[in-house]
């Protein structure tokens, strides 16, 4: 089983770059690490870019079950498509999101572990926040 711990770090000041950290772990063995900086997007799509970012590292694990621990609660809606914004931007990125988790099929699972505070300690130690 393949689990990944997530974050997208936006800067609220238009131009300045995002951050995009990611570890994951193949039966917890770190197998990757990194963080990425991507180019200003807005704070509303951050996360979304940041699922389609892990998810283009995560293709060559097509099959296998993997978890995507985040700690956003509003993703799993945009995703799914039941989120009750306007945003045009949202729901674009949230589009693309959901055509790159469709090649994955049922093997991939995004969870919010905001609720849980002993996983958000875990997300939070992973990630160095």
């Amino acid at each position: 089983m393949i689990k990944a711990y997530l974050v997208g770090i936006s800067n609220y000041i238009e131009g300045e770059d995002i951050e995009v950290r990611y570890h994951i772990y193949n039966d917890q063995e770190l197998i990757c690490k990194k963080s990425v900086f991507l180019a200003y997007k807005k704070p509303a799509i951050v996360n979304l870019a940041a699922v389609i970012i892990i998810l283009k590292e995560l293709e060559k694990n097509i099959g296998d079950e993997i978890i995507i621990n985040v700690n956003d609660s509003a993703l799993n809606e945009q995703i799914r498509g039941t989120t009750k914004t306007k945003n045009i931007d949202v729901l674009k990125m949230a589009n693309t999101a959901r055509e790159e988790l469709n090649k994955f099929g049922n093997s991939l699972t995004i969870v919010d572990i905001s609720p849980n505070w002993v996983e958000l300690a875990k997300w939070n130690e992973e990630l160095k926040l």
